[in-house]
C-alpha cells in the first residue's frame, strides 16, 4: 500500500487499484465490469473466456482481507449491464455473498447498472462520509472520490517503457482505476481527464508497489477506450 494525504484525510492505495480509509475502515473500488464477458456474447460481441467475474471478485475478497475492511464501496459500474446480475453463477453469488456477510456494502449506481440489483448491500447514487463524497462520474464543487474514466498511465523509465491503471487525483478529486478483469482504460493526458484537474495533481500507478509521481506529463497522447 501508498499511504497519501486527501482531503485532510489519510488513505491507502493498493497495488490492484482499490483505495482503503483506515480510520473508517472503509475499502472503494471501481468499475468492477462483472459479467462483461456475458454482456459481450449476448449482443454479439467478442466471445472472452467466462472467468473474469470470479477472477475480480477472488481480488477483491484479498484486499478485503489485507485491509480487514468493515464498510465496501463500490463505485458504480460494478455490473457490466444489469442483466449481468442474472449470469452471476450460484459460486459467485456465494463468493459475493461471503464477501457482504458481517460488513457494510454499498453499491453506487453507475451507467452501465443504473438502478438497484437483486443483491445484498445498499444501492445509493452517492455516499458521504466526514465530508468526501462517493459517486461514479466526477461533478464539482466538493471533495469527492469516483470513477467511470478508467484512467491510465503510460511512462519511460530507465528505457522502459511502462503502462498501467492508475488513481488521479489533486486538491479536491481523485478518480479510480477500474478494478475490474476485463476493462480498458483512458490515457491520463486525454483531455477528458486532464482537464478535470489542476496542475499539481498526482498520480500513483498499480502494480505490486503502487508508486507516486506528479500527474502533468505522465501519460502519453494516444487516448485508450474507457468501456
Amino acid at each position: 500500500m501508498l499511504t497519501f494525504t486527501f482531503a485532510g484525510q489519510t488513505l491507502q492505495a493498493l497495488g490492484s487499484g482499490a483505495l482503503f480509509w483506515p480510520e473508517e475502515g472503509l475499502l472503494c473500488v471501481s468499475d468492477l465490469h462483472l459479467c462483461k464477458s456475458d454482456r459481450l456474447a449476448r449482443r454479439g460481441g467478442d466471445l472472452l473466456p467466462p472467468y473474469e467475474t470470479r477472477d475480480t471478485l477472488i481480488r477483491l475478497a484479498e484486499a478485503i482481507d489485507a485491509t480487514g475492511a468493515s464498510t465496501v464501496v463500490c463505485l458504480g459500474d460494478s455490473f457490466d449491464d444489469l442483466a449481468g446480475v442474472d449470469a452471476l453463477t450460484t459460486a459467485d453469488r456465494d463468493l459475493l455473498a461471503g464477501l457482504q456477510a458481517g460488513r457494510r456494502w454499498i453499491w453506487i449506481e453507475g451507467n452501465h447498472d443504473p438502478g438497484p440489483m437483486d443483491l445484498g448491500g445498499t444501492h445509493l447514487a452517492s455516499f458521504s462520509a466526514r465530508g468526501l463524497h462517493f459517486r461514479h462520474i466526477a461533478s464539482d464543487g466538493t471533495p469527492e472520490v469516483s470513477g467511470h474514466y478508467h484512467p491510465k498511465v503510460k511512462l519511460s523509465l530507465k528505457g522502459r517503457r511502462i503502462a498501467r491503471p492508475a488513481f488521479l487525483y489533486d486538491a479536491q478529486r481523485m478518480i479510480l482505476p477500474a478494478f475490474g478483469t476485463y476493462t480498458g482504460g483512458l490515457w491520463a493526458s486525454d483531455p477528458a481527464l486532464s482537464d478535470l484537474f489542476a496542475s499539481d495533481a498526482r498520480a500513483i500507478l498499480t502494480g505490486p508497489t503502487p508508486h507516486g509521481l506528479a500527474y502533468q506529463g505522465t501519460g502519453q497522447a494516444t487516448p485508450a477506450r474507457a468501456d
